[in-house]
């Protein structure tokens, strides 16, 4: 599985960004897909993920301003990010996750979000 985002970039306090990640590969084998941040000195955190049934789940510190979504004609995965933060800033990763009896964790490169006060 191969995963391509877009769509980082830098925005004031109190703006909107929305960022796209791209799946190709053995997608069918792929549970859940979403998008991790790391801020520097910080670990990494899972901001949000959706599952195939559409199931989403965010962490607390987004919730009411990120919105996942995904398009499964396009294989496409997206975060609505809205009244971004300077907390926000991170580099955020697109990720894939495929469960059962062999789990695998795929990750696309990161794409940085920088949100000025």
């Amino acid at each position: 599985v191969q995963l391509q985002a877009s769509g980082g970039g830098l925005v004031q306090a109190g703006g909107s960004l929305r960022l796209s990640c791209a799946a190709s590969g053995s997608i069918f084998s792929i549970n859940a897909m979403g998008w991790s941040r790391q801020a520097p000195g910080k670990q990494r955190e899972l901001v949000a993920a959706i599952t195939n049934g559409g199931s989403t789940n965010y962490v607390e510190s987004v919730k009411g301003r990120f919105t996942i979504s995904r398009d499964n004609a396009k294989n496409t995965v997206y975060l609505q990010m809205n009244s971004l933060k300077p907390e926000d800033t991170a580099v955020y990763f697109c990720a894939a996750w495929r469960l059962g009896a062999i789990p695998h964790d795929y990750w696309g490169q990161g794409t940085l979000v920088t949100v000025s006060s």
